[in-house]
């Protein structure tokens, strides 16, 4: 897949068939989109192609409270490479484009730049200056220019509507178990191990942390159940989201004890699945409290996990 991260870095792409959209976590409407994306480009003998951008645009116009992502550009062009497009435009959205009336965008970011002969949006798509442009814009510029359009209807599960801003809800309220049904994989964070401060270690569970990026979507502090991927192979694990606040007040960071685990991670980058919450962080009394609820977290999860494991392999 090729990947282009400004207008200026663009050449001749050719003519390409084009999803159009945010892609925030790359869920499953994100997915069923990209998917008619990749089978129109085949039919048509023409390149598939993303175009998105790589920072939010509500994040540049100020109004209403700042989008925290739910996956990093990198992770993001991962994802999407896996489903099989060709070509990836993930462009900085920028006071410029944020000013550019809506035909203006189609011409000169859509036809022009990316050759855009044909295109896949969800039904709610907005773009150009004060988002003036949606579907209905796009499929009348169609009819005048000669590009194809195609507008999915609301992607439902269980009848929930499916999207970024839910999906973000979930992982905030602490439902990550809710993220598999509509990601299609676990919600993850992942990162470089950092150093602790060892209390885990002298206690008997020592911990690989990460720390807490502000400007990614994270859950609220307590313990969940988790997996631990580290160079290729995943481990079973149990983690602490929090400041851990019975020794001290730190900044809130993932904390994870690796079952039957012992090399040592720091300077290592890991990925840390989230399976199930079990509980709120708690303030304990003494360190001995701390210890015994911890054997008892990691004794619920062993279970859970051993119970898990059995339910994917029947």
């Amino acid at each position: 897949m090729k990947i282009y991260n400004s207008l200026e870095g663009i050449d001749d792409a050719g003519k390409t068939v084009v999803a159009l959209g945010n892609f925030d976590g790359v869920h499953k409407g994100h997915q069923a989109l990209i998917a008619r994306t990749v089978k129109a480009a085949e039919a048509a003998e023409m390149k598939s192609a993303v175009f998105t951008f790589s920072n939010h645009p509500r994040n540049l116009t100020g109004k209403g409270p700042f989008v925290k992502s739910i996956l990093y550009n990198e992770e993001k062009a991962d994802i999407i490479r896996s489903l099989g497009i060709d070509i990836l435009f993930s462009l900085p959205f920028t006071k410029d484009i944020l000013n550019m009336r809506a035909e203006a965008f189609i011409n000169e970011l859509l036809i022009k730049k990316i050759g855009m002969q044909e295109a896949y949006c969800g039904f709610n798509y907005r773009f150009g200056y004060k988002a003036e442009g949606s579907a209905e814009v796009l499929m009348h510029q169609g009819m005048k220019k000669g590009f194809g359009i195609h507008v999915l209807e609301p992607f439902r599960i269980d009848g929930q509507l499916v999207s970024s801003t839910m999906i973000r809800k979930c992982i905030e309220d602490g439902q990550v178990d809710k993220c598999l049904k509509y990601l299609g994989r676990y919600y993850s964070i992942g990162g470089e191990v950092v150093i602790g401060n060892k209390l885990g270690k002298k206690l008997g569970f020592p911990t690989s942390n990460l720390i807490v990026d502000e400007s990614m979507v994270s859950p609220p502090n307590g313990v969940y159940i988790t997996y631990c991927t580290y160079e290729g192979k995943r481990y079973p694990g149990v983690t602490n989201v929090g400041r851990k606040p019975t020794v001290g007040e730190f900044e809130k960071n993932v904390e994870t004890h690796i079952f039957n685990f012992d090399k040592e991670l720091y300077g290592k980058k890991i990925k840390v699945e989230f399976l199930k919450k079990t509980r709120p962080e708690k303030k304990f009394d003494t360190i001995k409290e701390l210890s015994k609820q911890i054997t008892e977290d990691c004794i619920a999860a062993r279970a859970f996990h051993r119970a898990f494991d059995n339910e994917e392999t029947c």
